[in-house]
């Protein structure tokens, strides 16, 4: 069966278009294009060039045979419909996005090896209690992580062969997502328009899923959410920096920049490590609310963003090592030059980083 109907759909789930809109746009009845989208009905080639235009996409875009894959265990129906802010067109963006983005990793990895330097182990939660602060003890101790603040979590994350990318994530305020597919590296995309210290927590809590979660569970986010606290702040860690300290607003700033967390992720491991009680914390939490820093801490705090390398070095790759330009790349990946450029950060020839690549071709 052609897939032209299902590509169809994805460009314009890509673009934001709900299908009645698209419809009006390709000046053609709401049924008409269900049908198309629904392998119904074959596309006429000039329908498919004036998609192409309107969805911005090389009409080759739609002669793809890639699958096309659903949201991810952790952002399906339930959970994501709780965040009343997400509408239905925003999730499918999102999927849209992830999808395109594993058929271009799929085509990037086709010459090159991806060499982990880390294992990625499985610690299911029902195998563990689901004691989440136990399981982030147990990795950090599998990649032999030191004791303290973790320098640099996307490079760590990145080792053990999970992708990460940055996106706007079609403008939504999800902060970040996971997806899974078989035969494929895991891919984590963080959304660019937060903060280090809040995407640093949601990179370790899309971790907490790939670890912990094979299939849904009713308290999955509240584990994935210890995990990610624990694993960036241990509870041992972190005491000598709390004891015979008096913990407020001065001490939690103090302590921000040092362990690359929020003040607020500071005031849950202070509680967990016992150095406020229920009433305590409730008096800082006042005070957060005070300062109007609850739902953003002061700028002045905060710290780098974290950057992803193997993406970037999967382009670096292919313009420095294999010889590529930017216009064949977009032929590959079926995209328009501008938006590769822009969603891979295409740097010049000869450029390099400081990190070194765990990539070679393949010969």
């Amino acid at each position: 069966m052609s897939k032209v109907g299902s590509m169809l759909r994805l460009a314009r789930q890509l673009r934001g278009f709900p299908q009645n809109e698209a419809a009006e746009c390709l000046r053609l009845p709401n049924t008409e294009l269900s049908r198309i989208e629904n392998g119904l009905k074959e596309p006429t080639a000039q329908l498919l060039d004036t998609a192409a235009e309107i969805f911005s996409v090389p009409v080759e875009f739609f002669g793809q045979t890639d699958a096309i894959y659903g949201a991810p265990i952790s952002v399906h129906a339930p959970m994501w419909r709780k965040k009343s802010n997400v509408s239905a067109t925003e999730l499918h963006r999102i999927v849209a996005e992830l999808n395109v983005r594993v058929m271009h990793l799929r085509k990037l990895l086709e010459a090159t090896d991806l060499d982990p330097v880390n294992k990625l182990p499985r610690f299911d939660a029902d195998e563990y209690d689901n004691d989440a602060e136990k399981i982030a003890g147990l990795l950090r101790r599998f990649w032999q992580v030191p004791d303290g603040p973790i320098q640099d979590l996307t490079a760590l994350v990145e080792e053990a062969g999970i992708l990460v990318a940055h996106s706007d994530l079609g403008g939504s305020t999800v902060s970040g997502v996971r997806f899974s597919v078989p035969g494929m590296p895991h891919i984590i995309v963080l959304n660019r328009q937060q903060p280090a210290d809040r995407m640093r927590f949601t990179l370790c809590h899309e971790l907490g899923h790939v670890i912990m979660h094979g299939y849904p569970t009713p308290n999955m986010e509240e584990e994935a959410d210890t995990f990610a606290s624990c694993f960036l702040v241990p509870t041992e860690d972190v005491k000598p920096y709390f004891a015979e300290r008096r913990v407020d607003l001065r001490l939690l700033a103090a302590l921000k920049p040092e362990w690359k967390v929020s003040m607020g992720s500071l005031v849950f491991a202070a509680k967990r490590a016992g150095f406020l009680n229920e009433t305590q914390a409730r008096y800082i939490w006042k005070q957060f609310n005070i300062q109007k820093i609850r739902l953003r801490e002061p700028p002045e705090l905060d710290f780098p963003v974290e950057e992803p390398r193997t993406l970037s070095d999967l382009i670096s790759l292919h313009i420095n090592d294999m010889g590529y330009s930017v216009a064949d790349l977009s032929k590959v990946l079926m995209m328009n030059e501008t938006e590769v450029a822009k969603t891979y950060s295409i740097e010049l020839p000869g450029q390099e980083k400081g990190r070194a690549s765990h990539l070679r071709i393949i010969q």
